[in-house]
């Protein structure tokens, strides 16, 4: 039989760097979805599509590293 691979799952960190005031209530919504609620909040979400397209729509009020399995930076 073959033998299992092993797949490492990937994540990303995000921390929101711009405010949300005067921010659309969509955008709003979706920064509260990822975890962020005031500037400087962080958080680290797993890298699968969803993410992605909550990451494009508020990019610009947000900073994105990829992180490994355990949290520290890749």
């Amino acid at each position: 039989m073959a033998a299992k691979a092993k797949t490492k799952e990937k994540f990303v960190q995000v921390k929101l760097v711009k405010s949300l005031i005067c921010s659309k209530k969509d955008q709003i919504a979706t920064a509260q979805s990822l975890g962020l609620r005031r500037i400087g909040d962080t958080s680290v979400q797993p890298d699968i599509p969803a993410t992605q397209g909550k990451i494009r729509k508020i990019a610009h009020l947000i900073e994105v590293c990829e992180v490994s399995q355990g949290g520290a930076k890749a």
